[in-house]
């Protein structure tokens, strides 16, 4: 295969552009003005085809698409406004529902509080009368067994006399020891 040098414009070598053997000057067929009227044609045809498939049936699904999307976030907004509201009334009522409580506990122990110090002071009280009543009782028994006491001892000091003055060779009737016992006893 030999190559063949043709001659051809400034243009095409400026570009490097070589012809081949059997093409002839044919270039792209883009750039050949005798086919542009067509190009033109069809490239309109082409455009008015797209511009209306585009605003006829891609378009108003697009903006339906964008409206229903526009319409779910705002209904979403809107609710989400309506929880947040719900919510702030729920923390308050919970906020509420917590003093009120605490206010109640507050006041079953202040309640429990007095009612265990009134049952302490029956208690106390009672304790008191019993041991008031124990005391008196006690008092009552000391002046017994000293009343006793007094008498045994007279009764012991008697006898204790009349057996001294015996032993000593002495008799003594009973009323005179009675009367120095009881003198001697009164100091």
């Amino acid at each position: 295969m030999a190559t063949e040098t043709t001659h051809s414009d400034g243009l095409a070598d400026a570009v490097g552009v070589a012809e081949h053997s059997g093409a002839g000057n044919a270039g792209m067929p883009q750039l050949d003005f005798s086919t542009w009227g067509n190009q033109i044609f069809w490239l309109v045809l082409a455009l008015i085809a797209i511009y209306l498939i585009l605003s006829r049936v891609a378009l108003p699904r697009i903006a339906a698409v964008l409206a229903e999307r526009q319409g779910t976030i705002t209904n979403d907004i809107a609710a989400a406004e309506d929880l947040k509201s719900k919510a702030a009334d729920a923390e308050a009522a919970y906020d509420k529902a917590l003093l009120d409580a605490r206010a109640e506990a507050q006041r079953i122990i202040t309640e429990a509080k007095a009612e265990m110090q009134a049952d302490l002071d029956k208690a106390i009280a009672k304790a008191d009368d019993q041991i008031a009543a124990q005391s008196a009782v006690s008092e009552k028994a000391i002046a017994e067994i000293r009343a006793g006491a007094v008498e045994s001892v007279k009764a012991v000091a008697k006898d204790t006399v009349k057996e001294i003055v015996a032993a000593m060779g002495g008799k003594a009737d009973a009323k005179t020891i009675t009367a120095a016992v009881t003198s001697r006893m009164k100091g």
